[in-house]
């Protein structure tokens, strides 16, 4: 299984950056997605999730400014960051999970795409 982020660079505050994670040795649609990020000094937290059906959830310091959406056909999943604030800078992870109905239970990760946020 492969997870290949791309889309991070420099972006200024009150811009837009939009992160794409395509997957591939895996029957993409039936997992979770998620992305995570992780700053320097600080812990990897949860940015946004999207089930196989499409249900989505964000962290609480990105609601309202990043939208998670997913292409099934083409087995990838994308992070649409909008009014970026320094805060945001981090490196952003995406990772596949297995499906909370799935009798094995699997989590991969990719490489990690830097993010950083000038004021």
């Amino acid at each position: 299984v492969q997870l290949q982020a791309s889309g991070g660079g420099l972006a200024q505050a009150g811009g837009s950056l939009r992160l794409s994670c395509a997957a591939s040795g895996i029957s993409f649609s039936i997992n979770v997605m998620n992305w995570y990020r992780q700053a320097p000094g600080k812990q990897r937290e949860l940015v946004a999730t999207i089930t196989s059906g499409g249900s989505t959830q964000f962290g609480d310091s990105v609601k309202g400014r990043f939208t998670i959406s997913r292409d099934n056909a083409k087995s990838t999943v994308y992070l649409q960051m909008n009014n970026l604030k320094p805060e945001d800078t981090a490196v952003y992870y995406c990772n596949l999970k297995s499906p909370p109905y799935s009798v094995s239970n699997y989590d991969f990760w990719g490489q990690g795409t830097q993010v950083t946020v000038s004021s």
